[in-house]
Formats: C-alpha cells, sequence, structure tokens
C-alpha cells in the first residue's frame, strides 16, 4: 500500500495551518471536527475560516511563515499556491519529524486527507493516495448511502455497554459472538427507528439473560417493489442482507432475491389465481414459527406491502402472538408501472385524483363500485385485473364511462420483459386477445394514457 491508515487524536492538539483562502477553509472544517486547535498563518484570511478560528480556540497569525513556528505542532497543513513556500514547509517539517501536508501536490506530503464518512465514533476514511480524489469522494458518497447514520448512534451506545460486556463475558469469542448479535439483530433495528431508550432496555434484557435463554426473533414486512432491484429502498436492502429467514411471493423478481443474504433459508409461498403454494394462514403460522425460534424473518412482498398485499393480515397475526416487527414500504405497481410506461398518473391537464381498485374479485362477484369510476379528471389502475379485464370494461361503459376513454395494460412492468398495450374502452379486449400480455400486470384508465408515445422512455413494446 502507498500510505498506512493511520487515525489521529487530534483533540486540543496544536497544529499549523499554512493559507488562509478557500482550500485552508475547506481543510480546517475537517480538523476542528477532529478537535484540533488551528494555529493559521496568512496575511489574509477568508471571514468564514476566521469565524471558525474564533469558535474553536484557534488563532491568526498575520505574517510570514517562519520554522519557529513549527514549534510545539503535531502536524502541519500547507494550503498556498506558492511553490516554493510549498517546498519550504515540507523540508522543514522533514527535518523535524513532522507530519506534513501540502495540498494536492502528493510528493510533499508525508500524510493525506482522505474522504471521510463520518458515524462517529465509527469513522472510515477512503484514499486513493493521492491519485485519484475524485475517485475517492466518489466512493464515499456510495458508503454515505449504504450507511445509516444511526450507526453513530448505536457505536455510542455500544461504548456506554462495553466494560459491562466485557464483565459479562471473559471470553473474547463470548464477546465477539454478543456484539455480532446486538449489532445484527432487534436492538440494532431499535437504534435505526431512532427509538434509543427501547434498544438500552433490549441491550440490557439481552446482557442479563446472556445465552441462557432463546430470544424471539423479528419480522420485517418488505416491500420489494414491482422488479427492478434498484427500485428496493436502502432499508428494504439492509434488512434483506441480515435475514436468516426469507419468505417470498411470485411477485418477487430473481434479480431482488439475489439481493438477499446468500446462507438465508428461502421459502417460496408465492400465490397465482386458483394456485396458492402455501395458502394464507399457513404464511402466518410460518411467521410466527420462524420468529419464536429466534430467527429474523424477512417477508418479501412484490410492490408494496399494505397495498392488496395483505400486510395487514400478517401484522394483526404476529400482533396476537407477541412477535416484533417492522413494515418497510415499497415502491407499489401503480407508481412504477405507470413511470415506466411513461403514463404519469396525475397531469394538471388531464386528472387530479387517482384511484387504486383490486381487480381481484373476491367469490369472482363483482363488488367494485363503477359509479365512483366513471367521473372525469382522475385516473383509474386496477391490480390483478387482466383475468376480468371483460367484466372491469363492461362495468365501466354500462355505467357511463365514455367508449373512447383511453386503457392501457402495463406487463410485467420495470422488468426487462415489460410489454405495454394501448387502446379505448372498445377496443382493449381484441387488441389482448391478439397480444395476449401476460401476467403481473396492471389496468390504467383515464386521459393520461394519451401521454405514452410522447412520455415513454423504458424498453417497452407494442
Amino acid at each position: 500500500m502507498d500510505y498506512f491508515p493511520f487515525f489521529f487524536d487530534l483533540k486540543g492538539r496544536s497544529l499549523l495551518l499554512v493559507g488562509g483562502g478557500d482550500v485552508g477553509l475547506r481543510k480546517a472544517r475537517l480538523l476542528v471536527r477532529a478537535g484540533a486547535r488551528i494555529a493559521l498563518v496568512s496575511h489574509e484570511v477568508d471571514p468564514e475560516l476566521k469565524e471558525l478560528l474564533e469558535a474553536h480556540q484557534g488563532e491568526w497569525l498575520a505574517s510570514d511563515y517562519s520554522a519557529e513556528l513549527l514549534e510545539g505542532r503535531v502536524l502541519v497543513v500547507a494550503a498556498t499556491d506558492d511553490q516554493a513556500l510549498n517546498e519550504q514547509i515540507h523540508a522543514d517539517c522533514i527535518a523535524r519529524n513532522l507530519p506534513v501536508n501540502v495540498v494536492d501536490n502528493p510528493p510533499l506530503c508525508t500524510f493525506i486527507f482522505p474522504a471521510i464518512v463520518d458515524r462517529s465514533p465509527l469513522v472510515i476514511g477512503i484514499t486513493s493516495s493521492g491519485k485519484a480524489p475524485v475517485l475517492a469522494r466518489l466512493l464515499r458518497a456510495k458508503l454515505e448511502t449504504w450507511i445509516p447514520t444511526r450507526y453513530s448512534d448505536l457505536g455510542q451506545l455500544a461504548a456506554r455497554f462495553r466494560d459491562a460486556v466485557k464483565t459479562r463475558f471473559s471470553n473474547i469469542n463470548q464477546r465477539r459472538k454478543f456484539w455480532e448479535s446486538t449489532f445484527q439483530g432487534t436492538v440494532a433495528e431499535r437504534v435505526f427507528n431512532g427509538q434509543m431508550e427501547e434498544a438500552e432496555r433490549l441491550l440490557q434484557e439481552q446482557l442479563d439473560a446472556s445465552d441462557s435463554q432463546e430470544q424471539v426473533g423479528e419480522v420485517y414486512l418488505v416491500g420489494a417493489g414491482p422488479g427492478d432491484p434498484e427500485l428496493l429502498t436502502f432499508k428494504a436492502l439492509r434488512l434483506m442482507q441480515q435475514a436468516d429467514v426469507v419468505l417470498y411471493d411470485r411477485l418477487v423478481s430473481k434479480e431482488v432475491l439475489d439481493l438477499c443474504r446468500r446462507d438465508a433459508k428461502m421459502i417460496y409461498v408465492g400465490k397465482k389465481r386458483d394456485n396458492h403454494a402455501v395458502p394464507q394462514p399457513d404464511i402466518n403460522r410460518l411467521l410466527v414459527e420462524q420468529a419464536k425460534a429466534g430467527h429474523r424473518v424477512v417477508r418479501l412482498k412484490g410492490g408494496d406491502p399494505f397495498v392488496f398485499g395483505r400486510g395487514g393480515e400478517e401484522l394483526e397475526e404476529l400482533k396476537t402472538a407477541g412477535v416484533p416487527f417492522q413494515v418497510v414500504p415499497g415502491i407499489t405497481a401503480a407508481n412504477a408501472c405507470s413511470a415506466y410506461a411513461g403514463i404519469p398518473l396525475t397531469h394538471r391537464d388531464y386528472a387530479q385524483s387517482v384511484k387504486m381498485i383490486t381487480g381481484q374479485l373476491k367469490n369472482r362477484t363483482s363488488e367494485l363500485n363503477f359509479a365512483e369510476m366513471i367521473h372525469p379528471n382522475q385516473t383509474l389502475v386496477f391490480y390483478m385485473g387482466l383475468h376480468t379485464l371483460e367484466l372491469l370494461v363492461q362495468g365501466l361503459l354500462e355505467h357511463g364511462k365514455p367508449t373512447d376513454t383511453r386503457i392501457a395494460i402495463v406487463s410485467q412492468g420495470s422488468t426487462p420483459e415489460q410489454r405495454v398495450l394501448t387502446g379505448t374502452l372498445v377496443d382493449i379486449l381484441a387488441q389482448q386477445e391478439k397480444a395476449q400480455l401476460p401476467a403481473p400486470a396492471i389496468i390504467i384508465v383515464g386521459e393520461v394514457v394519451e401521454l405514452q408515445p410522447q412520455l415513454v422512455w423504458f424498453n417497452t413494446s407494442d
């Protein structure tokens, strides 16, 4: 490696910063966050940098640089555009074995500033050894999105319990196992949800109980979105990658399943019309059983679990059984499929409201209130309605919906297999009879469908 990644404790320590411009300001912002006391050498100083020094017990030396100013410093930063001065500062520091950084000049640096992900006490430094700083910053941006800010709270909670855990477990392997369980279990989830008092209570309970009794697991009801794995939320992905058991349905794409923890137990509980692999009561029972066995269980549902996903029924069962749970919303098919098909659900000139309706009719009888669906300036979105398409069209027409009302079928939306069929209420049945678009599909009815040819951007075919 080009540089060894040390982490300096700068709290209350004095360092020298040469250069009072914008570059010096950027470095000073980082250094004061670590508690450093800055002595600035510059005839002129950026107003914000001056305020920063005053707020953090720094000092401004309005003079030329001299080697005597290095006395008592723990490190030096040169932020000037004077090459001769930078070389002099470097030489003086080398003679005194002082760490020195000359900004944007790696040959004159004995240490460099990393791109930092700050979740104190957890701190991640990323460096390209001065060769590609933009690349390091881009990687930092990715890590910032992957690591929740509440990791800081989790680290601080662990610090408060560190001595108690060392006292309880004399064996290092026991301590490691305890902390791994804590950082990947219910305690961590409480922290990530901002429930600090509850997290601390649970951690104390687990410490008191140690491994003398079985712990109840937790169920995460996770919306997997419509198929495109890039539409998953960060929280969904995090829980999927730490689950011990995953129960998934038919609408969850293979690409999304591939993002689950590799060694998780995968249980298929999908449902198809007239063919339920696992009936809903058995799914409810499975969730309770797996959680009671101490597992972290992800119930992975296509779309959003609370939009025609029967998530509420499953949570009722978990609540009755005393199993803790969380709900992670997903991007529902109405939002994703309409966007990928180029059909805005609302538009100032076409529709001011949206109605989402299930086309999966109970006992094969119509329970739909078609009278509410014929109003103009609204968009209708039917879920699971492909097999009842004829009934839906007839109901709309019989209740007065104009025959030229636009309608679209979006099949396998947001996936590479997506297909879109558009027409009117009087010709869509014949078009579908010929095209045979497969389920899963949503049906969109309304004037907004007129915009599809000009707004489509995703790879679709008619």
